[in-house]
């Protein structure tokens, strides 16, 4: 696949970007390498490779989920000037 100054000043204009001819060339350049690179990547027999999640091999570490806060619900609650059934009732903003 290939990409043409053209284009590149499309999708300028339609992300409302102004870019001079010189910064053009240089995404051109930059842009084909990377479609070049993909191609290339595209290439490769990856019949036999299982998908990985992560490059290296391991585990993140997770710790047990387990409450260290107390439950202040009913305290906050009673701050609220209007609340029901455990829900904050507050003034409608949106008709």
């Amino acid at each position: 696949m290939t990409i043409n100054k053209s284009e590149i000043k499309k999708i300028a204009h339609l992300a409302h970007i102004n870019i001079s001819q010189e910064e053009a060339d240089q995404v051109e350049k930059k842009l084909v390498g990377i479609l070049d690179l993909i191609e290339k990547m595209q290439e490769v027999n990856t019949e036999s490779i299982e998908p990985m999640s992560h490059a290296l091999d391991i585990n993140q570490p997770l710790r047990n989920d387990v409450v260290t806060e107390i439950d202040i619900r009913e305290k906050s609650l009673s701050l609220a000037p209007h609340t029901e059934k455990s829900l904050f009732i507050v003034p409608q903003v949106i008709e």
